[in-house]
């Protein structure tokens, strides 16, 4: 699925193709959960939907689909990481994930949301571990709240290059996402500093 693709889809069925999406990735949509988000905030620019309010679902996708992941992790217990150990290239991610949470505690969920694959193990993780809800919710909704205004307001000011910047992050996780963050503070001061120099003229 491309971006292309799913913006056909969030224009026939609006503000819960987008939520869906989000909610779906916990099982492995084929499209990177920052392709979604920025996807989100780039129609917000065309138009499709307002802005406000796909904000509000996108960081609702966000958070139910992590919040999930917690849920399956606290009632399931090893189950579910013991289904994914099978394959190989899962183990990896969940030897990585266990690692930082036991380097990390809490915080590990703060940095999990920068990691792509990672985000989703890391609440299965806390769950089986029985954090409660309450703290993990401190920790996942704060981040994800602003892990969302990031990549919507990429998408909303950068429509044009979602697929790529969107891939280029999943591959590339924090590193990329921290430059795209750098180019967009720089991007609006000179917005700024255009503007005022041109009301000043």
């Amino acid at each position: 699925m491309d971006v292309e693709h799913l913006i056909s889809i969030i224009e026939q069925y609006g503000y819960a193709a987008l939520f869906f999406s989000l909610w779906l990735g916990i099982v492995g949509l084929p499209i990177p959960d920052e392709v979604i988000v920025m996807t989100g905030g780039a129609v917000t620019s065309m138009g499709i939907l307002q802005p406000l309010l796909a904000f509000f679902i996108v960081y609702l996708g966000v958070i139910s689909g992590l919040s999930l992941g917690y849920v399956l992790g606290r009632f399931l217990g090893t189950t579910v990481l013991d289904r994914l150990r099978r394959k190989k290239k899962m183990d990896k991610y969940i030897t990585f994930s266990e690692n930082l949470v036991h380097k990390y505690g809490n915080f590990t969920i703060c940095i999990s949301y920068f990691l792509p694959i990672v985000r989703h193990i890391i609440p299965y993780i806390v769950g089986i571990n029985k954090m409660s809800f309450k703290r993990y919710a401190l920790f996942s909704y704060s981040t994800g709240l602003i892990w969302t205004l990031i990549f919507f307001l990429l998408g909303h000011f950068f429509g044009d290059h979602v697929q790529t910047a969107g891939e280029l992050i999943h591959r590339y996780g924090l590193q990329i996402a921290l430059l795209l963050m750098v180019l967009a503070i720089l991007f609006f001061i000179m917005k700024y500093v255009w503007g005022k120099k041109t009301t000043e003229e």
